[in-house]
């Protein structure tokens, strides 16, 4: 109590006007700043908007992106302005901060210690959204994982793979990241054929079926180009293997592609090209031969039966 009086004796009313001048000065420039930076993040979110529509991001997805991404500036630069504020003001009411500050610095160590890991995250996610290098709907291949992006968080992002089970990645674990249908997609062909057959043949008919499903009303929609053939791509044991790509839109490579394959098996066997299978040939060396003879003797007397 005697501090608090001694400490009111010291106010007089010229410092009182002067201090109440000062915080109201203050309070009006955090006000300023404030509006010019909301209407900064509006500009910025109408520009990431436009720009996700431009890259033919999907208008609801892209207002998603660009309002997460907005709202987290907002919290944090208003957070920054207004602990400043409260920071000038303290000392404007003759409040020592130095304590204060130091205080707070021995806190943001300690709690930097115990969440580096969440920090960590939060940036990794923050720059993920940011650069749009994934979004909800895309297949992704995260660590090695596969699946289809169902959530997007500045902590975490979940996908669910073709089974059914749900990976959750923190954001700031994620080492690899590849995204499979962002703006186009492909389908990779890799077609087998016997070693006898003309593969310029062969390529004929897989650019004649890549036509035909190209004039398909369904999935000729669904086809960004024609189908490329590429040629021979390697020798494999008992195949030639001849390799092409079909390009698509986003996360429908695999429909067409399933399509396409399903009208070559038609086609070849309508033009009696060979998919070759595995085949193996036993030999037997010196040390069998009574064992085939005693068989070329059971199928002479069946035969004589």
């Amino acid at each position: 109590m005697d501090f608090i009086r001694r400490y009111i004796e010291t106010i007089h009313g010229e410092a009182i006007v002067s201090a109440a001048l000062r915080i109201l000065l203050i309070l009006i420039l955090i006000w300023i700043f404030a509006r010019v930076l909301r209407k900064l993040l509006q500009r910025l979110e109408r520009v990431l908007i436009a720009r996700g529509q431009a890259e033919g991001e999907i208008p609801t997805e892209s207002a998603k992106r660009a309002e997460t991404l907005v709202k987290l500036l907002r919290q944090g630069v208003i957070i920054l302005l207004w602990v400043t504020a409260g920071l000038l003001i303290l000392r404007e009411l003759k409040v020592d901060i130095g304590p204060i500050l130091a205080s707070a610095g021995v806190v943001g160590v300690a709690v930097g210690f115990g969440a580096q890991n969440l920090v960590r995250d939060l940036i990794a996610g923050f720059f993920m959204i940011l650069e749009n290098q994934v979004r909800v709907g895309d297949v992704a291949i995260i660590n090695g994982t596969g699946g289809l992006v169902e959530k997007m968080n500045f902590r975490t992002i979940v996908l669910r793979d073709l089974s059914g089970v749900v990976h959750t990645f923190p954001n700031g674990t994620i080492n690899t990241l590849a995204n499979m249908t962002r703006e186009w997609s492909a389908f990779v062909i890799e077609v087998g054929v016997a070693y006898k057959e003309d593969t310029d043949r062969v390529v004929a008919v897989l650019k004649q079926v890549g036509a035909d499903l190209r004039r398909d009303p369904h999935f000729g929609a669904l086809m960004l180009d024609e189908v490329e053939i590429f040629g021979v791509d390697r020798f494999a044991d008992s195949s030639v293997m001849i390799k092409g790509r079909i390009k698509t839109v986003p996360i429908k490579q695999w429909d067409v592609g399933r399509e396409y394959l399903r009208r070559v098996k038609k086609a070849f066997d309508a033009a009696g090209i060979e998919i070759p299978f595995p085949q193996r040939s036993l030999c037997f060396g010196e040390a069998s031969k009574p064992f085939l003879a005693q068989l070329i003797k059971a199928a002479d007397g069946d035969k004589a039966g």
